[in-house]
């Protein structure tokens, strides 16, 4: 789970892997525009698994979560169209099923995912810098995945879901708050909670 190669650093091999990842975005845009099946099938099964464990953190729920990727396939050749090949294709993929989420919640009880947060929420916090090794990558070396899997499950949905975003889906900080719809101090107060809440739920808390 190593960090994504920023578009920003000044070197050669970054500039060309995003100039790859540009015209990949872009192909895709123009076969969602077309319709083109042999494309959706491509996604499908290239982003399966990705955002099925996605749907997962963020529903907890297996059969949920099964409706919910069916759904989001369905609302991508629905809306193909929308997709300008401008960002990432996983972060409008991510957008799609999160509000599919978000209005099945609404429509079950008046909350959201982002209700889930703690009251401190108005005061966000910082992280430190980015390019560091990350607090979750500190954890891992000190603790079996297995552990953090299971602590990922036992914090409020509003953190597993930028953790999972920023650490496994590999997402950039601004492309995480266009997934989200929230301000990138938002997302950064919810990492630095979000970590700090996964260090407590592991095995003997915080070390």
């Amino acid at each position: 789970m190593s960090d994504s190669i920023s578009c920003l650093t000044p070197h050669r091999p970054a500039y060309l892997f995003c100039a790859l990842m540009g015209d990949e975005a872009k192909s895709i845009a123009r076969g969602l525009q077309k319709r083109d099946p042999d494309l959706l099938d491509r996604l499908i099964e290239q982003y399966q698994y990705r955002l099925f464990r996605y749907l997962m953190y963020i529903t907890g729920n297996k059969e949920r979560a099964e409706d919910f990727f069916q759904e989001t396939w369905i609302r991508v050749l629905e809306r193909g169209h929308q997709y300008d090949g401008k960002s990432k294709f996983e972060a409008w993929l991510f957008a799609i099923a999160r509000h599919l989420v978000i209005d099945w919640q609404r429509s079950k009880k008046p909350q959201s995912l982002d209700t889930l947060t703690d009251p401190g929420q108005d005061h966000p916090l910082q992280l430190v810098n980015e390019n560091e090794p990350s607090p979750l990558h500190q954890i891992l070396s000190q603790e079996k995945e297995e552990n953090v899997q299971a602590s990922l499950q036992k914090i409020p949905a509003i953190y597993r879901e930028v953790l999972v975003l920023r650490f496994q889906e590999e997402l950039q900080i601004e492309e995480m708050a266009g997934v989200l719809s929230v301000p990138l101090s938002t997302v950064k107060s919810r990492l630095y909670r979000g970590l700090e809440a996964v260090r407590a739920a592991l095995p003997g808390g915080a070390t």
